[in-house]
């Protein structure tokens, strides 16, 4: 499988190839070199929480009171305006 280097030096790599790699659009790929003269690219894996997650963590967050501790029975967000010392 070939592909073209641009004048930009930027080369698409096929679909084929992303689908294997697990590359979709926006994800970092991490480029290193081979002793034997060739590269190896390879999706950088970053511990990242896809918006559905945050979405539920936050949901759980808000409705969720703390049940232990000097603050219990207060929600998470209350705790927070109280030691940043917000109104």
């Amino acid at each position: 499988m070939a592909t073209t280097v641009t004048v930009k030096g930027q080369v698409t790599l096929p679909k084929s190839v992303r689908d294997a790699a697990g590359i979709r659009p926006g994800d970092r790929v991490s480029v290193r070199l081979r002793a034997e003269g060739g590269v190896i690219v390879e999706r950088e894996f970053a511990p990242a929480i896809d918006d559905a997650y945050r979405a539920q963590l936050e949901d759980i967050a808000a409705r969720k009171p703390m049940r232990s501790g000097p603050f219990g029975g207060v929600a998470s967000d209350e705790i927070m305006r109280l030691l940043r010392g917000d109104d």
